[in-house]
């Protein structure tokens, strides 16, 4: 049997004439392109969390199992966790919590998505015609020419569709509980839903109609006994230290997925289909620290919230 505490996803996407995640306007009217000082261009961990969310939307939608479930905007986080995917996955901040904490620390993180290598930047030049005016605006937009973008999602899987309750007393804190908002079934649904999701991202500011892609031509899928993110360097790692990662993983039982759409025995879409069909195997479970679903409750009811 296998007991899953945390899911990590580290994959390659190659990303080409992209704008990956704009930045700022300089010199007046050039659109940069966000990169780091050694030159390599990035898009940051909220956009990565956006696209994520995108797609585990469109997953969602055409779920015959969703029920009421949904993925709010992300302007308009509630904190109904039994319902609200972004909720639960992605937390919220409540100004007015009352007698609990107000805050819920997301389960889903992400890095942000960096070029493995220095990029090449290029600029396009923009002409917006204008009929009724002599002088037409210009302005240049930069891109870049080609990267393989590396990204880590990872899920924290004791946190999903669970929350934590304090008690106090004297001032001090001396009772945590645990409260689970969802039957098992749904939360092993919402593990997959993140684990298809981050293969099909597209959703990157500005470039729908320009087609930018994430979906990965490599991918580490890990299934892990410990909260460990350890295995995010793997694609950045020497022959060596790749070796003592996997190592590392195989002595304190996780189990792990390979897939490369350029060489090997494993596509992407393989790696993808083996970890799926391990998750949905009656022989693995979610690490539950709420104990069953002897006492499943709203978060409205587990914390008196009006």
């Amino acid at each position: 049997m296998q007991n899953i505490k945390g899911i990590l996803v580290s994959l390659i996407a190659l990303m080409e004439n992209h704008i990956a995640n704009a930045g700022e306007k300089l010199l007046g009217n050039v659109s940069s392109i966000k990169r780091r000082p050694d030159e390599r261009v990035y898009i940051s961990g909220q956009m990565q969390r956006h696209a994520l969310f995108r797609a585990i939307e469109r997953l969602n939608w055409t779920d015959p199992n969703r029920g009421d479930t949904y993925v709010s905007n992300g302007d308009g986080v509630d904190n109904r966790i039994e319902v609200n995917l972004r909720s639960d996955l992605g937390g919220f901040m409540d100004p007015q919590g009352g007698d609990y904490t107000g805050r819920r620390t997301a389960p889903l993180s992400a890095t942000p998505a960096v070029a493995m290598k220095e990029s090449d930047i290029g600029r396009d030049l923009l002409l917006r015609l204008d009929q009724m005016a002599r002088e037409h605006a210009i302005a240049t937009r930069e891109f870049s020419q080609s990267d393989l973008m590396l990204m880590n999602f990872f899920l924290d899987i004791g946190a999903v569709s669970i929350s934590k309750r304090f008690t106090y007393k004297g001032g001090f804190h001396v009772r945590t509980d645990f409260i689970k908002h969802v039957p098992e079934a749904e939360r092993k649904r919402r593990v997959r839903l993140f684990l298809q999701a981050s293969r099909m991202i597209t959703d990157y500011a500005n470039q729908a109609r320009n087609a930018t892609s994430g979906e990965p031509q490599q991918v580490l899928i890990v299934f892990d006994t410990i909260l460990s993110r350890k295995a995010s360097r793997y694609f950045q790692a020497g022959g060596t230290e790749r070796k003592n990662i996997i190592n590392e993983l195989k002595q304190r039982g996780a189990v792990y997925f390979l897939g490369n759409d350029l060489e090997g025995d494993v596509s992407v879409d393989q790696a993808y289909r083996q970890a799926i069909e391990l998750l949905s195997s009656e022989a693995t479970t979610l690490f539950d620290p709420a104990g069953g679903d002897t006492n499943v409750r709203t978060f409205a009811e587990a914390f008196a919230v009006q």
